[in-house]
């Protein structure tokens, strides 16, 4: 068994920005992750995917994007980021290592990993708010003859050019895999939607990042902020009822406040929906061999079937027995607050500019165990 003071789970984001402040206040970590990269939750995504808000909101502490970088960094900018001062700041790296389950023991923790056991003071567990990718249960989709996917397993249009394709879900992804496809030569892409999106553009009037006014908007009244969302909105993008997005009765802000981010685009995926190479269509109800039937009667036959459906935390066999999570699986208590003596979970949420947010969420997180270090 080995002993680290501090291990912290997970070497995404999250994960790397608590490095870094603990080893600003001279305190060593080692992060553990089973992948055998740093930043792998951006490395294994679409080609295509790029950062929703802006550089100036998305850096680690201290630590801004080098010169030239665009103001929206593409996957490889970020993930190379990250890498780049995981490496330079001097962080012990221990990748290829799944970490199965987190127990107390007198004076701290014990992790089991694929690689032995692992003794700590502090756990910080940083393995993202989308961790897990999740397919919902449809009826007959175990007998589907076409191809079915998690998006997080989409890469490029290539293997689906001149075929026809279902892509399920409302969000950043969804819509921007829909639209890849489309202009990647697809026969036909329908977007299947169960709950219309709230919609906002990168850049909003102006060329200004859209992050600027969430941000902002994100510590005003509820009320307000869903108002001057709306505003925002119909100015931006406009009415899309008649392509099947009409704006939701509920508020961005309402949502977000429910973890439920909105959906970040760039206009020519509007521009996709409203020429209709990207048809809106409802949501799945069944499978039957090689048909998808729509909860409205509708009855599609694509070849091959993308769920951009989402992720889920994944932390109940991790820490599922130390009542620490809520009935959905999230963190009752974030950082810079300890959920238990000496463990700390950081990066758990949906918001404006996230990775701004954590890594600002670090620097506390890092005083704090740096007092109890010293205590």
């Amino acid at each position: 068994m080995t002993y680290t003071p501090i291990v912290i789970v997970g070497a995404g984001p999250a994960g790397i920005a608590a490095a870094v402040s603990l080893r600003d206040r001279s305190l060593n970590s080692v992060i553990v992750d089973r992948a055998d990269q740093v930043a792998t939750s951006w490395r294994g995504r679409y080609e295509k995917l790029k950062l929703n808000t802006s550089k100036y909101f998305s850096h680690l502490p201290r630590r801004r994007y080098p010169p030239g970088t665009p103001m929206f960094p593409t996957r490889s900018e970020v993930a190379d980021y990250f890498e780049r001062h995981a490496r330079q700041s001097g962080i012990a790296l221990q990748l290829s290592t799944n970490v199965m389950r987190i127990d107390p023991e007198p004076n701290g923790w014990r992790l089991a990993t694929s690689s032995g056991d692992m003794r700590a003071n502090h756990v910080v567990v940083a393995t993202g708010f989308e961790n897990t990718p999740h397919i919902p249960e449809w009826p007959g989709m175990g007998g589907f003859t076409g191809e079915l996917l998690h998006s997080s397993a989409y890469h490029n249009p290539a293997p689906y050019e001149g075929k026809r394709i279902l892509v399920v879900g409302s969000g950043s992804s969804g819509m921007e895999i829909a639209h890849d496809l489309a202009a990647g030569g697809a026969d036909r892409v329908w977007l299947a939607v169960r709950t219309p999106p709230n919609i906002l553009t990168r850049a909003g009037p102006g060329g200004i990042p859209g992050d600027l006014m969430a941000i902002a908007l994100y510590h005003a009244p509820v009320g307000v902020g869903d108002a001057i969302a709306r505003f925002v909105q119909r100015r931006t993008i406009g009415d899309l009822t008649e392509f099947g997005l009409p704006m939701p009765d509920e508020g961005l802000f309402t949502r977000a406040r429910r973890n439920l981010a909105p959906t970040i685009l760039d206009m020519d995926v509007i521009t996709a929906v409203r020429d209709r190479s990207v048809h809106v269509v409802k949501t799945i109800d069944s499978f039957d061999h090689n048909t998808v039937s729509l909860v409205d009667g509708t009855r599609l036959q694509p070849d091959a079937v993308i769920c951009a459906t989402g992720y889920l935390r994944g932390l109940e066999a991790l820490v599922g027995h130390l009542d620490v999570l809520n009935d959905d699986g999230i963190p009752r208590v974030l950082a810079p607050m300890p959920a238990a003596r000496g463990l700390w979970f950081t990066g758990f949420l949906a918001r404006p500019a996230l990775i701004g947010y954590i890594a600002k969420q670090s620097r506390p997180l890092a005083k704090q165990i740096a007092a109890v270090a010293d205590g």
